[in-house]
């Protein structure tokens, strides 16, 4: 079924087999233009931008997954699904749940916890837990290795909401669930992944922290998280 209700592609294999997702549309283009040569752009529907380049000489594409569960639910159901995507990393802003973490600190999830219902609904998985794929954080530590990038391979939280009304709550959700960050997406991409047997991970990068309130600015999200987009590019293939 292509194209997609969200994706204009036509035809197969102009998307690549390993995907990277960064939430925000300028982000994905903020790669394209600054890492990848040869590049075509494959998608606009709705602003969500899409481009598929080479990275020293191996293809790689990189497309926007919007905010939340919902948003990056459709899109990675739909490359994975539809355009023979093998594998999706998202790579993403979160806040810290620890003062042990620094801003810019990256962390590589090996799972995620979440009460979000989006799993139960899609699939009927009824679980708060939901691993990273094996296989490719494997490849992805190792990277960060020979790239000489220090990595935190942790559990994160994946949240409905960006403002809750409670915010104090994350101590306990750090202390119950041992979750040391939170963001909006991996659980819904997790599961994705585990449902049509493909493979997920999530690179992120501390963008402010609820500990000691230090944060960035919106344009230094947009562009200046460039050491989980170094690790995450060494996927091409």
């Amino acid at each position: 079924m292509i194209p997609t209700p969200h994706i204009e592609v036509k035809e197969q294999g102009i998307i690549a087999k390993t995907v990277l997702m960064p939430g925000d549309p300028l982000r994905a283009k903020f790669i394209a233009d600054t890492f990848l040569e040869d590049v075509q752009e494959f998608n606009k529907v709705r602003n969500v931008f899409g481009y598929t380049g080479t990275y020293k000489g191996r293809k790689i594409s990189v497309m926007a997954s919007g905010m939340g569960m919902p948003s990056i639910g459709i899109y990675s159901y739909e490359l994975f699904k539809f355009y023979g995507v093998e594998n999706i990393v998202r790579i993403g802003s979160c806040g810290a749940y620890t003062a042990d973490l620094n801003l810019y600190d990256v962390i590589l999830s090996n799972d995620v916890w979440s009460e979000s219902t989006f799993a139960k609904v899609q699939g009927g998985y009824d679980k708060d837990v939901i691993a990273a794929s094996s296989e490719l954080n494997g490849k992805l530590e190792k990277i960060a290795g020979d790239l000489g990038i220090e990595i935190h391979k942790e559990r994160i939280h994946s949240s409905d909401v960006f403002y809750r009304e409670n915010f104090e709550e994350y101590k306990d959700i750090n202390k119950n669930h041992g979750c040391v960050a939170v963001e909006m997406e991996a659980f819904a991409l997790f599961h994705n992944a585990n449902v049509l047997g493909k493979n997920a991970a999530c690179l992120l990068t501390v963008s402010d922290n609820l500990v000691t309130h230090e944060l960035t600015t919106s344009e230094e999200r947009q562009n200046s998280f460039t050491n989980m987009m170094k690790i995450a590019l060494e996927l091409a293939e």
